[in-house]
């Protein structure tokens, strides 16, 4: 008996593990925009059906390079756990490293047409959940800085975190797609319209950064129209958005004044705890032993920025691994981008990175769970679309 045949009657003989896979990673893909219970659970069944397809075929998990950055950034987080105020809690915190397995599993799972369903279904979800945003502000009153669109999730910034990444994705379709451009042009004034509704700058600017960089890509000529998207937003939008908007460079604003003060907190930690920080989830515990005077909030859960929640939460050295994290993932991402004949995935995986770290000035996005997970989903599908065997795991001949 061949090989070949060989392979294909494992395939055969197990054909409900092949659709049970495949309907997983579907479910999760799309769960990610809607509950953050109901996705981490159907994660840890998707885990399984990969682990279970690789057992049957006898394959290793691989994955893009960038992956090691990430192996790299979980062990000096539990070694900075192991030197935390609290061991036994930090530890417990940083069960989110799982999330990282997105990475190779996607990579293996999500080849050849796989990344066009995958996709379909990402911007999909996103626009029914823009849809319910939107219902939330006009009809339901989800339409003051107390209460805002928070889609079906349980915070309007993860919410807000998840549209902006959508559309990112819907853009890199439209500007770089060469075909299968009609449903993203559809939905995306009802993404942008929910994304300004939940009033969260942060990911106004990623936004603005993201696709700002998908016109650069394309031609540098296009980026005059951004100026003119925004006198549209203001001529438009409601007072509510754009007093909002004003506020950003207004430091008399209550929230600008303590992301400032925030600052001074978080490098107060870093001085103190420089090589292991004060440990993952122990932000929110020693705040107000380094709470600067010029404070609003009493207490602050994080530090409403990425580089400087890093440092403080994990030390410097963990902060070094993480930016090695983001070069070799851009770096990576950029050659694809120049080499492959399609450029959608690859543009779409820059924008994910240009919005995350523009937003991540101003938010923790990196360790929100929703947010990581589908990012990790979509700055992967460009690795997992140029491996040259396209055959999904248990396919392979």
């Amino acid at each position: 008996m061949t090989t070949t045949t060989m392979s294909m009657s494992g395939v055969h003989d197990a054909p409900w593990l092949e659709r049970a896979t495949l309907l997983l990673l579907l479910i999760f893909v799309g769960a990610v925009q809607v509950s953050i219970v109901a996705a981490q659970a159907v994660l840890i069944l998707l885990l399984i059906a990969w682990v279970a397809t690789m057992v049957r075929d006898g394959t290793r998990p691989s994955a893009p390079p960038f992956f090691r950055a990430l192996l790299a950034y979980a062990g000096i987080t539990l070694v900075s756990s192991a030197f935390s105020l609290d061991p036994i809690e930090s530890v417990i915190d940083s069960r989110q490293l799982v999330l990282f397995l997105i990475v190779p599993m996607m990579y293996d799972l999500a080849r050849g047409p796989r990344t066009k369903i995958i996709v379909d279904v990402i911007v999909t979800v996103g626009a029914a959940a823009a849809a319910y945003g939107i219902i939330q502000y006009t009809l339901l009153h989800f339409d003051s800085l107390r209460l805002r669109p928070r889609g079906t999730l349980g915070h309007y910034m993860t919410y807000a975190g998840t549209l902006m990444l959508v559309i990112g994705l819907a853009a890199a379709r439209l500007v770089f797609g060469a075909k299968d451009r009609k449903w993203p042009a559809l939905v995306m004034p009802a993404l942008i319209v929910a994304l300004t509704m939940t009033l969260t700058r942060s990911a106004w600017v990623g936004v603005s950064v993201g696709v700002g960089l998908l016109l650069v890509l394309k031609d540098l000529r296009l980026t005059a129209l951004i100026p003119v998207v925004v006198a549209l937003l203001f001529a438009l939008a409601p007072d509510s958005v754009t007093d909002r908007l004003m506020s950003v460079s207004n430091l008399r604003d209550p929230s600008s004044r303590d992301r400032i003060a925030m600052f001074q907190t978080g490098a107060a930690m870093i001085r103190d705890h420089p090589l292991a920080g004060v440990g993952p989830n122990m932000v929110e515990r020693v705040y107000p032993e380094y709470r600067d005077r010029d404070s609003v909030q009493k207490v602050n859960p994080h530090l409403h920025n990425v580089p400087l929640q890093i440092a403080a939460e994990r030390g410097l050295p963990a902060l070094a691994i993480w930016i090695a994290f983001v070069a070799m993932l851009a770096t990576g991402v950029f050659h694809l981008f120049r080499t492959s004949a399609d450029r959608t995935l690859p543009a779409a995986a820059l924008a994910a990175i240009g919005s995350m770290l523009a937003a991540g000035i101003f938010e923790y996005n990196f360790g929100d769970s929703e947010f990581l997970m589908l990012f990790l989903v979509i700055v992967t599908l460009p690795f997992a679309a140029a491996r040259a065997d396209h055959a999904p795991s248990g396919s392979r001949s």
